[in-house]
């Protein structure tokens, strides 16, 4: 500890040996310094505050969701610094005094990029912020400047959304109904062509969509018209064969002989016979088989006589209802097989056509696509002119956007930058340091030897012994004269500098 103590008197011996040195290299620093620090322009900047609210009721209502809205505040904070805006900012400043023509407005406008600054703090909160620092300018007249910036932003963030969102939804009206009316054209045109194509080839199978389509809708119910048709057909025999084991007429005891019913009933089974052979039944038929067989176990089938009693004979009610579901089930068969035979000659009508015809199939397609098509860009299309109707009544009927100012454009009263004071500082306390860095370092190039141990230390010998600095009268007066002389100068060098802090805020309290 004693070693780095002493270490460091003879440094700072050293530096005080030196001392006019380190004072001409702290002056030569700090002139340099200061002149550079003064040399900078005061920058002043305006700073605002905005508050985007959204309405966040009936927008949702017609589709213009939380997210369109930030899109759309975003899409106008980045338009907002596009070079039409900013050259509106130069016209509508005091920079157009200085701009006076188109060419002077785009250079300025140019220069503006790099001194605004619009910055989201929030999801609605925005900060714009302008600063101006033109040399050539009073500090007064930057200060203004900046505040103007900040405003006819302020103007044009408000403008831009409201008028430019209106303007968007005429133009687009405009355009949507343009493409309605060419899109309703080309519908019709293609609707006409369908009909066409429908009357000449499609009525030939009735149903709908493609040929394809309809002809295995045919055949669909075709194979449904077979399965109807022999469910039918088996009801109709197991019909027949309950028909022909019911007797049409009961005999009551004691009224009728048994040749008299016999006759009757052989008369009615003939009958029924009769009524086979008429609608083409064969000989072989189940029904005429049992009929026959029927009629020869009738007792007065073989042709015997009989004689009346005091009996009656009355009709069977269930031979007369088997009759009439006979008749029922016959007329269901005849229409199933009507239908079917009517539903294959459709079927071959359209295969005939496809066959002159080949590209009947791909001519329906093509048909069908293109109206498909047409009238779902249509259908779209018209959808999306209503929901921006809707949206432009939104916006100019509702408040569906709201500006609140937080924070006015601030006057500003202190430059943002350079902190001079600060710099004053800093340049001062570096020619201090610079000058006893030199003072120290031509110490170092010069050898010399402050104390006997550090001579006895550096040449290996011992030291017998020091003699001591004898100073006549007259050196000591003259180096008192060089003492003031230093100390008036570095008292010089803090008083440039409290001028400097004096001037610095004297010229803040001006612009104030």
């Amino acid at each position: 500890m004693n070693g780095l103590y002493d270490e460091l008197l003879v440094a700072l011996h050293g530096i005080w040996l030196r001392r006019w040195l380190a004072l001409g290299v702290g002056w030569a620093i700090a002139l340099v310094g200061w002149t550079v620090v003064g040399m900078i322009p005061n920058r002043y900047e305006s700073v605002s505050r905005i508050l985007i609210q959204t309405n966040s009721l009936l927008p949702d209502k017609v589709g213009i969701t939380s997210q369109d809205q930030q899109q759309g505040i975003e899409s106008v904070r980045q338009t907002l610094l596009s070079a039409v805006n900013l050259q509106q900012v130069v016209r509508g400043t005091d920079l157009a005094q200085r701009a006076k023509t188109d060419k002077a407005v785009a250079d300025a406008a140019a220069g503006l990029t790099k001194n605004i600054k619009i910055i989201s703090q929030q999801d609605n909160l925005f900060e714009i912020s302008a600063s101006s620092g033109d040399s050539s300018l009073s500090d007064a007249t930057n200060a203004k400047l900046s505040r103007q910036i900040v405003q006819k932003l302020i103007d044009l963030f408000v403008d831009g959304n409201l008028a430019g969102g209106r303007m968007e939804t005429g133009q687009t009206l405009t355009f949507l109904n343009a493409q309605l009316n060419l899109r309703g054209q080309q519908l019709a045109d293609a609707e006409a062509k369908r009909q066409q194509f429908s009357e000449k080839y499609m009525a030939l199978l009735p149903g709908t969509g493609s040929i394809s389509d309809r002809i295995d809708a045919a055949r669909t119910e075709m194979s449904r018209i077979d399965g109807d048709l022999s469910a039918a057909q088996s009801g109709l025999a197991a019909v027949n064969g309950q028909l022909a084991a019911t007797p049409a007429a009961t005999r009551t005891p004691g009224t009728m002989s048994a040749g008299a019913v016999g006759d009757g009933r052989a008369a009615a089974i003939q009958a029924q016979i009769a009524d086979g052979q008429a609608r083409g039944w064969t000989n072989a038929h189940p029904d005429m088989v049992a009929l026959r067989n029927q009629l020869a176990r009738t007792p007065a089938g073989g042709g015997g006589t009989g004689s009346m009693s005091a009996g009656t004979s009355t009709p069977n009610p269930m031979y007369v209802s088997l009759r009439s579901m006979q008749a029922e089930k016959q007329a269901v068969a005849g229409a199933l097989s009507s239908r079917k035979a009517q539903i294959q000659a459709q079927i071959n009508g359209v295969l005939a056509a496809q066959a002159a015809n080949p590209e009947m199939a791909a001519q329906q397609t093509e048909l069908d696509r293109n109206y498909t098509v047409l009238k779902t860009q249509y259908d779209k299309m018209l959808a999306d002119r209503e929901d921006v109707k809707l949206r432009g009544q939104v916006q100019t009927q509702t408040d569906a956007i709201k500006f609140s100012v937080i924070d006015p454009p601030s006057a500003p009263r202190i430059p943002a930058a350079p902190n001079r004071p600060l710099l004053l500082t800093l340049v001062l306390l570096v020619a201090l340091a610079g000058g006893a860095g030199a003072a120290f370092a031509l110490g170092q190039l010069r050898k010399t030897y402050a104390t006997a141990p550090r001579l006895a230390a550096a040449s290996g010998l011992p030291v017998l012994g020091s003699i001591g600095e004898v100073i006549p009268q007259a050196e000591k007066t003259e180096r008192r004269r060089k003492l003031k002389l230093f100390a008036g100068g570095g008292a010089a060098l803090a008083g440039v500098y409290a001028i400097l802090m004096i001037v610095e805020f004297i010229q803040r309290s001006m612009v104030a």
